[in-house]
């Protein structure tokens, strides 16, 4: 690998950029034109600017993307994550075209796309997984009885969803098949696969997941997250280890996964995702992401590995040079999202040119943005991630604190306000969080 075309945009772009000069390899970004004097474009060694503003002709247009890569004598992509991370086709048309993939094989991608087949595929690798229906609906399916096998309340999923899209609430029967007939038009309209399957519901779940790492061959894990806080089923704070899980449900956690890589001939980086039930003390199977995840950075302190590395090693034909027995986990790590929107305003999106940008010192911030640099309305309102790594939990969330504190962002507004009132809540504190700890209280209405 020697010239590498990084298919993505922000702070993703610049932390590709970064860990492949590292390597000696040089990289090429592609822009928007609303994109083209960013910090991704300064900081790759050249770009491309490939489409106007709107994502669809820029950064999703992956015949655009391709012949970027072609121009410019790239022989590798990296598809960062989002856009056309998770796009078998993309993937396969970049291996089509003699280059290197940096992500896990096509069909693998399109396995674990399909909500309901990637269920299937690790019922049958040995990942515990919710009641449900099985598989997607068919026509033929008596959906009322199925539901009532399953149990109120469940959830009406799309199979080609993902990332908390794709999901619609049933509390009793009344609502059911209105809520699926609705689930399947809203699945065909936006994901272009119009069909759903049920799954149990579960209150108050915290969000955790596995990171993975394989070469086709052999797959390791690199310990756990949590990524409970959530706004919106969209990830605010993130922290690893994931804290309070029995040891019998993690090592459950872990070991199924990897068991489940494995089986698919799993290449790259990959998260497997759980919903833990608390009361139960069970953790279920949500989804497998395959590709890098916007949180990788935690795990990346608390283990002392840089996974976009890894990713570019294995994509380049090398083998996992790591063994289980290499990982050890130091301390406890968190990440917030810090993103461009108004937290007193509804979190109402506050683009516009950064006139002061200032991080702590000694803090890690995997930044998109630097002073004097403008924030399109475009795109994810996402601007950095700032982490911090502590010998405890309770100390990284003194440091985080601090960190936030420190923190100068001047010209637009930043939800930087959201994470100080997160991180001194009690059910944070306490560790008796769930995904919707955000919404069923009254944090939003201090802000």
């Amino acid at each position: 690998m020697r010239r590498l075309l990084i298919a993505n945009r922000g702070e993703i772009a610049v932390r590709i950029a970064k860990s492949a000069r590292a390597l000696g390899i040089e990289t090429v970004a592609i822009a928007s034109e609303a994109d083209r004097d960013s910090l991704a474009t300064r900081v790759a060694d050249r770009f491309v600017v490939i489409g106007p503003a709107a994502a669809k002709d820029s950064y999703l247009n992956a015949d655009a993307v391709l012949a970027a890569a072609k121009e410019t004598g790239c022989d590798a992509v990296h598809p960062g994550y989002g856009f056309l991370s998770e796009n078998a086709g993309f993937a396969r048309a970049v291996q089509a075209a003699g280059l290197i993939w940096v992500g896990p094989d096509p069909d693998t991608i399109e396995l674990m796309g399909d909500k309901s087949n990637a269920i299937r595929a690790a019922r049958d690798a040995g990942v515990p997984v919710l009641a449900g229906s099985g598989g997607p609906l068919g026509p033929d399916d008596d959906a009322i009885e199925i539901a009532r096998r399953v149990g109120y309340p469940l959830l009406v999923k799309a199979s080609a969803g993902g990332g908390g899209r794709g999901i619609r609430h049933v509390a009793d029967e009344s609502e059911l098949l209105s809520t699926i007939e609705l689930a399947q038009t809203e699945a065909g309209s936006v994901f272009g696969d119009p069909s759903v399957y049920l799954e149990r519901f579960v209150a108050h779940a915290r969000h955790v997941e596995v990171q993975l790492l394989g070469d086709g061959e052999s797959c390791i894990h690199l310990g756990d997250r949590d990524c409970s806080m959530q706004r919106r089923s969209q990830k605010v704070i993130e922290e690893a280890p994931a804290p309070s899980i029995p040891n019998h449900v993690r090592e459950q956690m872990r070991a199924s996964s990897v068991h489940l890589a494995v089986s698919s001939g799993y290449r790259g980086a990959g998260t497997v995702e759980f919903l833990y039930d608390a009361e139960r003390q069970e953790a279920a199977f949500i989804e497998m992401n395959t590709r890098l995840q916007v949180e990788h950075t935690i795990t990346e302190e608390i283990t002392g590995i840089d996974l976009v590395a890894e990713q570019l090693r294995i994509a380049d034909g090398g083998a996992l040079g790591l063994v289980q027995s290499d990982i050890r986990l130091d301390g406890h790590s968190i990440e917030c999202r810090i993103n461009a929107e108004d937290p007193s305003q509804g979190f109402f999106p506050s683009p516009g040119v950064i006139s002061v940008l200032d991080w702590p010192e000694g803090t890690r911030a995997d930044a998109g943005f630097e002073a004097g640099d403008t924030v399109a309305p475009f795109y994810d309102s996402m601007i950095a991630k700032l982490i911090v790594h502590a010998p405890t939990r309770a100390e990284a969330i003194a440091a985080m604190r601090s960190a936030l504190q420190g923190t100068r962002i001047e010209g637009i507004k930043t939800t930087i306000p959201l994470h100080l009132r997160l991180l001194e809540d009690p059910a944070f504190l306490a560790i008796a969080h769930h995904t919707k700890t955000i919404e069923s209280g009254t944090i939003l209405e201090e802000l």
